[in-house]
């Protein structure tokens, strides 16, 4: 279990814990109907206090192959869905919350640089042995990682927009973040399902 690589289920246990929980597992049918699939590129935009990153949670502990959460998902509304052990644990996830590497960053390209050897590093440790061409980019290291683990990603970034927030006058940087997005992103087939909050 890492912190953004298969970063387990302690969060939404958290949730589940809460003394007023609201079952959203029914998210995890529609995001299941999207793997691997054109329209695998979901993103969330709602105001705050709405549960984006609850949902973000519950997404990860129900992807994250390296933890077994079927005693949790047992007794939610998703376990009467067709599909829902198909998929339960059975992708590395990468979940990125981009306003956590924002605040410790003074500017995009630091941002950027932060989350590559933060998430390569992760990636590195899970997978020691697969020979990387570029183990400086973000999106070989995963291309890589996928043609010889065939374990396709789930990527859940929570705070996807804040970015626009803090740079709102600072075009550049606002296309310096799009080009990483899209490059780590599009057209990528170790992606099977990208899940945005903002």
């Amino acid at each position: 279990m890492g912190s953004y690589l298969n970063p387990g289920s302690t969060a939404f246990q958290g949730s589940l814990r809460s003394q007023i929980y609201i079952d959203k597992s029914g998210l995890i049918e529609k995001t299941n109907t999207v793997l691997g699939t054109e329209q695998k590129y979901v993103c969330v935009s709602r105001p705050r206090r709405f549960g984006k990153s609850m949902a973000a949670n519950m997404l990860a502990a129900y992807y994250d192959r390296d933890c077994d959460t079927k005693e949790f998902f047992d007794k939610l509304k998703i376990s009467q869905s067709e599909g829902y052990l198909e998929h339960l644990n059975q992708y590395d996830v990468l979940k990125i919350n981009m306003q956590e590497f924002l605040s410790r960053s003074s500017d995009v390209k630091e941002l950027i640089a932060r989350i590559k050897q933060r998430v390569i590093r992760e990636l590195t440790r899970q997978y020691p042995d697969v020979e990387l061409f570029d183990s400086t980019d973000l999106a070989e290291t995963m291309q890589d990682i996928y043609a010889e683990s065939k374990c396709p990603f789930v990527l859940i970034i929570d705070e996807w927009d804040c970015i626009f927030r803090e740079f709102k006058n600072d075009k550049e940087a606002q296309e310096k973040y799009l080009d990483f997005l899209r490059d780590l992103i599009k057209d990528k087939s170790y992606i099977h399902l990208a899940y945005m909050t903002g």
